[in-house]
This record gives C-alpha cells, sequence and structure tokens, in this order.
C-alpha cells in the first residue's frame, strides 16, 4: 500500500473500532462471542488477510503498518482481532514464508477471504519452548504421513478451516530438530477438537485442545514440501507476531489510560474530583510515560523489521516491555477507578483481564529475556 491507501485504511478501521465495535464490548464479554455482523464487515474491509500478499487477495502491510493498525485493534476487546488475528499472523504467515506456491495459491486467498487458519504448536509440555513436542508424523511409505499426538491453548481451533500442525517426523530426534508442518484441513478423520476453554479474560477469543488420531494426510500436506522446517517456520512466524502483540498493548493501555483520565476528571472524593489529588496524577503520569515508550519502542521494531536490520532481537523487547507495561497500565486503572474497577461493567476491569495473557502467549515474558540475552551475549 502506499501511504494514502494505508491512511484510508487506518481511518476506516479506527471509525468501525470506535462505531461498531466498542458499542457493544460488553455483549461481546457477556456473550462470550463476536457478533455476526460485525464478523462479516471485517471479512468485508479485507481485516482477515491485510498482512497476505496482493497476488492472493492481501494487502501486504508492512510490519510498520500493522502495528499502527494493531494499536487500532488494541483499543478494544482483545477478542475482536484474535477473530482474524492467526490468518494474518502465526498461521497465515506459515504459507506465506514456507509454504509451495500450490499450498499458498490454495489457502492464501480462502483465508484473505474469511476461513481460518490454527497454529496448532502448543503442546502440554511444549509451550514457548517447542524442544518437548512428542506429537509425530510418520511416513507411511505410500505418499501419506500419519500424525498422532496432541496440542493445547490452540487459538481459533473451533473456527479453523486449517490447522498449521507442528510435528516430529525423524525418529530419535531431540530439541528443535526433526520439527516439520503440516497443513490439515477440518474434518480429517482422527482429527478432534476439544470443548472451548474457559479462561480469565478475552470473552469472545477462544481456544481448545486439538487431538490427532493417526491423521493420515498426504506428503502434499507438508508445507514447504519438505521436512525439518518447522521450527524455523514457528519462529519466524512468532517473531512477527511479538511486534503484533506488543502494538496490541500499545492500544490496550491507551484505552486504559483514556478511561482513567476520564474518571480522575468526573468522580468526586470530598466533593472534589480525584484527579486534583497528586498520587492519582501520580499514576496518571506514569501510566503515559511508559505508554509513550512503549508506542516508540514498537514502532522503531517495526521498522528495523521492514528493513531487515532487526528482525530478531528487537520483536522480543518490544513484546517484553509493551505486554509488561501494559499490565502496569491496567493495574493503576484500576486502581484510580477504585471499587468500581473491579466491577465486571467496567472497561479498566476488562482490560486488565484480557491483557494478563499477552505475558504469556507467543514466547512469556521469562522467554523473551532469554532469547534478548543470548542474542546479545552472541553478540
Amino acid at each position: 500500500m502506499d501511504a494514502s491507501e494505508f491512511k484510508a485504511v487506518l481511518e476506516s478501521v479506527r471509525r468501525f473500532i470506535r462505531d461498531d465495535v466498542v458499542p457493544r464490548e460488553r455483549e461481546i464479554d457477556q456473550a462470550d462471542e463476536i457478533p455476526a455482523e460485525i464478523r462479516r464487515k471485517a471479512v468485508d474491509m479485507g481485516l482477515f488477510g491485510y498482512t497476505l500478499p496482493e497476488e492472493y487477495g492481501g494487502m501486504n502491510a508492512s510490519v510498520g503498518e500493522d502495528a499502527q493498525l494493531c494499536f487500532e485493534f488494541g483499543y478494544t476487546s482483545l477478542a475482536f482481532r484474535s477473530m482474524f488475528g492467526t490468518n494474518i499472523g502465526i498461521a497465515g504467515q506459515v504459507l506465506v514464508n514456507y509454504g509451495t506456491e500450490e499450498q499458498r495459491q490454495t489457502w492464501l486467498p480462502r483465508l484473505a477471504q474469511g476461513a481460518v487458519a490454527s497454529f496448532a504448536l502448543t503442546e502440554p509440555e511444549a509451550g514457548s519452548d517447542p524442544s518437548g513436542m512428542t506429537t509425530r508424523a510418520v511416513g507411511t511409505g505410500d505418499g501419506h504421513y500419519e500424525i498422532s499426538g496432541s496440542k493445547r491453548f490452540i487459538t481459533n481451533a473451533g473456527l479453523a478451516d486449517v490447522f498449521m500442525v507442528f510435528a516430529r517426523t525423524r525418529e530419535g530426534a531431540k530439541g528443535t530438530d526433526g520439527i516439520s508442518c503440516f497443513l490439515v484441513e477440518k474434518g480429517t478423520p482422527g482429527l478432534t477438537v476439544g470443548p472451548k476453554d474457559v479462561k480469565t479474560g478475552q470473552a469472545g477469543a477462544y481456544t481448545h485442545e486439538v487431538f490427532f488420531d493417526g491423521v493420515r494426510v498426504p506428503a502434499s500436506a507438508l508445507v514447504g514440501g519438505a521436512e525439518d522446517r518447522g521450527f524455523r517456520a514457528a519462529m519466524r512466524s512468532l517473531a512477527k507476531g511479538r511486534v503484533h502483540v506488543a502494538a496490541l498493548c500499545v492500544g490496550q493501555a491507551t484505552r486504559a489510560l483514556e478511561e482513567s483520565i476520564q474518571h480522575a476528571r468526573t468522580n468526586k472524593s470530598g466533593g472534589e474530583p480525584i484527579g486534583r489529588f497528586q498520587l492519582v496524577q501520580a499514576m496518571l503520569a506514569e501510566s503515559r510515560a511508559e505508554l509513550d515508550a512503549a508506542r516508540a519502542l514498537v514502532l522503531e521494531v517495526a521498522r528495523k523489521y521492514d528493513s531487515g536490520e532487526d528482525t530478531k532481537i528487537g520483536p522480543s523487547t518490544a513484546k517484553l516491555f509493551a505486554t509488561e507495561m501494559a499490565g502496569r497500565v491496567a493495574d493503576r486503572a484500576v486502581q484510580i477507578h477504585g471499587g468500581t474497577g473491579y466491577m465486571r461493567e467496567t472497561t479498566v476491569e476488562r482490560i486488565a483481564r484480557d491483557v494478563r495473557v499477552t505475558r504469556i502467549y507467543e514466547g512469556t515474558s521469562e522467554v523473551q529475556k532469554l532469547i534478548i540475552g543470548r542474542a546479545l551475549l552472541r553478540g
């Protein structure tokens, strides 16, 4: 997109978020569901494929453009973004970066038009570190593989039309070796999706366990047409996705701070607005300073990612700082609201629940520290 095209897209998304999604946040939270008309409009606007290449029906948004859009997506319920997040992020990018041309032509246009892809990497003993992966894919000698194992916390699994399934294909491989990725379509015999998880936050966004009981797929389902590419594919998608998550947290913190300022201006204690109390002002000031720092960091990391200058350390620093920042800003927002901030009908209460998991998924804060520290020591 050129600058004028992107500006128009950004303005359209901003209006959509504020006019259509924000007024229905409580409904989404209480019903644990995104309204069908919001989903349809998101599809019509191209949000299910905006980072995918134009030749496959996407908008080819850069990481910098994605970050700016995520500032807007993060302004409302994170379940809204989760609806298409795996398409434009961790799952879709596996195909963009590693899929064969046939795989891209088959699936990317469908994703851009509203089909859903799911990223099946995490297991009970293999979360942020996939080295404990036990799911296996064994060649049958007749041009097929049989996949056996299970995954957990898989976003959009219950809605998915296709799964990017990571499994070991090399006997005796350990750590990150021997991991391959397969395209598995919904309805394939032996593929079972468990009930949706009951979570603390992000109502309307679904995660599930997924089970593979001798799931038989053709060799053409092997992403990229070769084994042992799964770990690299997963890590590349996750690194890019970390900038995305960091930008979402900037959006969440922006909303939390706005809610806090409005509350401090209007809510009274002892006959005067609580915003006149210096300790409330201090909390607002701390939140604004951290928010500005996170926004600047995300934009700079996105710039360096797009230029190729840094595609590894920067995404981890952005995710580490922005997710932790959002947690602190949300906590202060609840504190500023007092007892009201602990009530379910309050926006900041929902934000506090929603942002908590951002410090866990797509690599915990602790894993980000390890990535950064090890990279610095390697020089």
